[in-house]
């Protein structure tokens, strides 16, 4: 099947793949979404397959030779199917399953990425040029992935299973107690993890992502925050105040102490970088982000961690209404945590109903309900007036996937340094008890 080890006779193999689409139903739902009929040279070969693929669509099965011979309905397509099928007896019938995919992963790739070179070639010359949906268009071409498992057998696999328990999941605490509990040491840092503060308007959510990308990156680590409502310079400010704990109003007058904290901080933490990057909002999509990062990586940075502020002010790249859109922008911010490896941590707004609520509840996320089913963890922040003058923001649990999912705590924010902390003071009753009385109380009824 192969020529060469390292080389795959691509022409060849147009025949070896269009003789699989037509015996073997399996072999061609696995490949039916990642392969186009332009992939073919052989113009025989790009006809059949359009009308198999025309038909599985529609059916969900492979074409009998009766229902070929239904879309052969002149001369010259009866000719094309007589010219692809005369080659089959030269092929040989028996492959071996797995060189097979192999095979057909790097036939896709192959000509995905032809295909992809010539309409950029065309974008160029017309003056289309969008570097961030280049790079999204070859790593799309890149990351073909014809999966022939059939997942995991538990009762088979009980030992695997047990030697998962048995192992540690690496996390990246969010240097606050209370949620490192609730998280189980703290944010994934492997990734596959979307993680959203909820909050009204003017509550704290810059706040509080601001200092959770501080927090993480004095633990050594790289943290991407991109803003999509303030400009880097701001956020900037805002950092160098929460790391130097010189008031924001003195930072200007203050220059000459705010360069010698700096520059003490990076010496104590070597390892410390926070990247600002700033988009307009609503004009960047999940898609042209993770072309971005997708620069960064291959500059060399590893991100370990992806602070958003914030997923409403994305722009969705489906979607006919605001539901439609939230839900899509959310479910691809989370796939970008798996392609990166890292957590990702943002905010969204409530609406109305949760303006006046003592820890709001899911059905106050505003907008789309789909974020709240696509997050892995969303954490509520709300206030009173009597909150806001003393400086205190609470924060309760509204959605978590990795441990308990009740409880409440009130925190310690400086608003002049726009530093959050923890103090115990504030929570002597035990909002977990309280947070797990209130659900007992709700089961009762």
């Amino acid at each position: 099947m192969e020529e060469k080890q390292d080389r795959l006779n691509l022409d060849f193999y147009e025949q070896v793949l269009i003789y699989k689409s037509l015996t073997n139903e399996q072999y061609l739902g696995l490949i039916i979404d990642h392969i186009k009929p332009e992939y073919f040279n052989d113009k025989n070969i790009k006809t059949i397959f359009q009308i198999i693929k025309n038909f599985y669509t529609k059916n969900q099965s492979l074409p009998n030779p009766t229902e070929i011979k239904s879309y052969l309905i002149n001369d010259e397509l009866k000719e094309r199917f007589k010219n692809v099928v005369k080659n089959f007896p030269n092929i040989d019938k028996e492959f071996n399953n797995k060189e097979l995919l192999s095979s057909t992963e790097r036939f896709i790739k192959e000509r995905s990425i032809y295909n992809t070179m010539l309409s950029v070639a065309e974008d160029v010359s017309s003056g289309k040029v969008d570097t961030s949906y280049i790079l999204d268009r070859f790593e799309k071409s890149c990351n073909v992935d014809l999966k022939s498992e059939i997942g995991l057998d538990l009762i088979k696999d009980i030992d695997t299973v047990i030697a998962d328990l048995k192992r540690d999941e690496p996390t990246i605490s969010t240097q606050w107690n209370w949620l490192d509990d609730k998280l189980d040491g703290g944010f994934l840092e492997n990734g596959r993890s979307l993680y959203v503060f909820a909050g009204e308007t003017n509550v704290g959510k810059s706040i509080f992502l601001g200092n959770l990308a501080t927090n993480i990156a004095n633990q050594g680590k790289t943290v991407l925050l991109v803003s999509l409502e303030m400009s880097e310079m701001m956020y900037a400010r805002r950092l160098s105040s929460n790391i130097s704990k010189i008031p924001m109003r003195d930072l200007r007058m203050d220059s000459n102490s705010l360069k010698i904290q700096i520059e003490q901080h990076s010496e104590n933490n070597p390892d410390c970088k926070i990247i600002i990057k700033e988009f307009p909002p609503s004009t960047i999509t999940p898609q042209n982000l993770q072309g971005y990062i997708r620069e960064l990586v291959n500059k060399g940075i590893k991100i370990d961690a992806i602070v958003l502020d914030y997923l409403n002010l994305m722009k969705g790249s489906v979607g006919n209404n605001s539901y439609e859109r939230i839900k899509s922008v959310t479910e691809d911010i989370r796939a970008l945590s798996y392609v990166f490896e890292c957590p990702i941590i943002s905010a969204t707004q409530l609406n109305r109903s949760g303006y006046d609520e003592e820890n709001p509840g899911l059905d106050t996320i505003s907008e789309s309900i789909g974020m709240a089913a696509t997050a892995d963890c969303i954490f509520s922040i709300y206030q009173d007036d009597e909150d806001k003058e003393l400086g205190v923001v609470k924060m309760g649990m509204m959605k978590n996937r990795f441990g308990a999912n009740f409880g409440t705590t009130a925190m310690r924010v400086d608003y002049n340094t726009l530093t959050i902390s923890e103090d115990d003071t504030l929570n002597q009753d035990d909002g977990d008890l309280g947070g797990l009385s209130d659900a007992l109380g709700m089961l009762s009824n």
